[in-house]
């Protein structure tokens, strides 16, 4: 038996690929543009890598009307678990079907590499409509291989229906079945749902919906309707992705996480990492940087800022501000050196004073900015000599040596 994984791929091995995949041009105008070509070229073809691509900026993707989905679809295109089309667009209001959102939700749990392997992608399907996919979807046989190795159709699906639209209640439970919650759903069928149109819901569906809810991976409408039965648009299912990709083990393992040492200068940014090494970042010139909910310039980004940043080919493409730096809080402190550190390229990283406080001595860490002004001789600065540091937001932007 072929053996599942939930290990998430790191962006180093696999780097980010668009939700279309192999077929990227099936889906780039919704009409199947260039099936017949794959077709020709024959079924070997589809055993090949997909060609890396990644787009963030998305040209009908208004920020204002779009504001409740912006964050999840880009936060996912980063990733590479859900992207456009070829044309640069996204579609946010385009019905998505059953087949793309299998390929996502695959790949949301990690699974890419597996659906695409050889032996996965030489499945001798089951379903009725086998032929169907192999037909128009060849690319797609080991997402489906691997879909139903996880569970995510129900055993009395005889079909794939990959044409389908996606519904709300068909995606709801595709995405608790992604996170292995079946039990847990099924232990949940006699719950009583509260919507107007609960009874709209199978019965052996109550529980998946019960548990989506209390996971905070779906809610109903303002009017207290589920709409079980409504197709799901790409920007609704970009939600739900993004929703159910926080509660997925390894959570956001292809990220660097840190604190911006110095403001963004040419092109580059610094961050401090939680072990407090440094590491310098190139910045794509079409970097999307999402900053209190909204998108962001450049210059937007404060030392001291926290941030969740995405790359893309040894270029940042996503960065997210989880955490504001202080706004110009200045300061000056004057003490003996207690310790320094470097980071990877020979600069100051971080130094340690000891300052006098109420009649104690007591050490106080300072980040170090990357440009960081040293008035003085900078072979004195050692344990013991008496400095003064000024900067503020907490980076020391300048060292006097006394």
């Amino acid at each position: 038996m072929k053996k599942a994984t939930w290990k998430k791929l790191a962006i180093s091995s696999l780097a980010v690929m668009t939700l279309m995949g192999g077929a990227t041009s099936a889906f780039a105008d919704g009409k199947e543009k260039g099936r017949d070509k794959d077709r020709k070229k024959g079924k070997e073809k589809h055993h090949q890598k997909a060609e890396i691509k990644i787009n963030v900026n998305f040209k009908d993707l208004d920020e204002k009307e779009m504001e409740w989905a912006m964050e999840h679809i880009i936060r996912l295109a980063s990733k590479g678990v859900f992207n456009g089309y070829e044309d640069g667009t996204f579609k946010p209001r385009q019905t998505i079907s059953r087949i793309e959102a299998l390929v996502a939700a695959v790949r949301l749990m990690g699974l890419r590499e597996q659906a695409e392997s050889a032996e996965e992608m030489s499945t001798d399907l089951n379903f009725k409509d086998a032929e169907l996919l192999q037909e128009k979807y060849p690319w797609a046989v080991g997402y489906v291989a691997v879909a139903l190795e996880n569970d995510l159709f129900f055993e009395t699906d005889a079909k794939i229906e990959p044409n389908k639209p996606a519904d709300r209640l068909w995606a709801t439970t595709l995405l608790v079945k992604a996170l292995k919650l079946e039990d847990e759903a099924k232990a949940k069928n006699n719950t009583k749902l509260e919507f107007k149109d609960a009874r709209q819901i199978p019965a052996g569906s109550v529980g998946y919906v019960a548990v989506a809810i209390e996971k905070g991976l779906v809610t109903g409408y303002q009017n207290n309707t589920f709409r079980p039965n409504q197709p799901v648009s790409r920007a609704e299912l970009a939600a739900l992705l993004d929703r159910t990709d926080n509660q997925l083990p390894d959570h956001d393992a292809q990220a660097v996480v840190g604190k911006l040492k110095a403001d963004p200068a040419s092109g580059a940014i610094i961050l401090q990492k939680s072990d407090n090494t440094d590491v310098a970042l190139a910045l794509d010139p079409n970097v999307f940087i999402f900053r209190d909910g909204t998108k962001a310039q450049v210059s937007a980004l404060k030392a001291g800022d926290e941030v969740l940043v995405r790359t893309f080919q040894n270029k940042v493409v996503f960065i997210e501000v989880t955490k504001s730096a202080a706004v110009n809080v200045a300061f000056t402190e004057i003490g003996k050196i207690n310790s320094v550190t470097l980071n990877a390229q020979g600069k100051l990283s971080t130094i340690s004073i000891i300052k006098t406080v109420d009649g104690n001595e007591q050490a106080v860490i300072f980040n170090v900015d990357t440009n960081v002004e040293i008035k003085g001789n900078a072979s004195l600065l050692s344990q013991g000599q008496l400095i003064e540091v000024k900067g503020e937001n907490g980076i020391v932007k300048s060292i006097e040596i006394k």
